[in-house]
């Protein structure tokens, strides 16, 4: 069975206390149907990672939400790399949504962050995605290029095995977010996939890219079957441990009858 990546973003919405609730819990309810080839995780707030950390031993792996580019300095407010190497972190997440619309990151932004990671060794999971607008002009497919090529300027062949892409379109995300349907998510990560075979050639079939934005229990059998998505990176339908541990369930025995 291919590799299969599941994860969750918990934004800003849990506790240091709630965040190791959950991860306990889910780490009991996915014991049982754990295999070597998935590859599970959660990316909680940056004050509860060192609990978070602790709580998974190494079961789960734990990601932080962001991260600056420069190793020390002053940049008040910023979390360095060097501050989430020392505690075990070894996945960030770079350019999501929200940071590139509510705070103002730029895909210039968003490189520097990535060679920062690659150079630290972590795994940058690089979240793309095209507005409503982008959608409605009909240029997701150039919108979706560019944020690659910008982001991922200056990142080698060899470095380029380190990285995961999340696909996760504007209007598909949050709470008034409405679910892309499984050929249009396919579609708009196959363009990912042949624009990272330009990038890379010989490493872009190493390069995982998943799709987020209003996954759930009802959809996400039908978003794993479309040729282009390797994993999901699920929202709020992956905030209760019990759901998640079934979303994850449910993927896993429609991979093995597949594969």
């Amino acid at each position: 069975m291919k590799r299969i990546y599941l994860g969750t973003n918990l934004k800003m919405y849990k506790t240091n206390r709630e965040t190791v609730s959950y991860l306990k819990e889910l780490r009991e309810k996915t014991a049982a149907f754990r295999r070597p080839e998935l590859e599970m995780f959660v990316i909680p707030s940056f004050t509860a990672l060192p609990e978070a950390v602790a709580a998974v031993e190494g079961e789960i792996k734990i990601g932080a939400q962001n991260m600056c580019w420069e190793d020390a300095g002053e940049y008040t407010g910023e979390i360095s790399p060097r501050m989430l190497k020392a505690i075990g972190i070894d996945l960030i997440e770079i350019g999501h949504s929200e940071r590139r619309h509510k705070f103002g990151e730029t895909d210039s932004d968003v490189n520097r962050k990535v060679l920062a990671a690659l150079r630290h060794g972590f795994t940058p999971l690089v979240c793309i995605g095209e507005t409503e607008a982008d959608k409605a002009y009909g240029v997701t497919a150039e919108r979706l290029r560019e944020q690659l090529k910008l982001g991922l300027y200056g990142v080698t062949g060899e470095q380029a095995r380190q990285l995961w892409i999340a696909y996760e379109p504007v209007w598909a995300i949050g709470v008034g977010g409405k679910p892309a349907a499984p050929e249009y998510a396919n579609r708009a990560q196959q363009v990912i996939k042949e624009t990272l075979a330009e990038l890379f050639p010989g490493c872009d079939q190493e390069i995982p890219v998943l799709y987020g934005g209003s996954v759930n229990s009802q959809n996400a059998a039908s978003l794993m079957t479309q040729p282009a998505i390797d994993g999901l990176f699920i929202g709020r339908a992956a905030w209760e441990a019990e759901s998640f541990a079934a979303i994850i369930k449910q993927i896993l025995e429609l991979c093995e009858s597949r594969w």
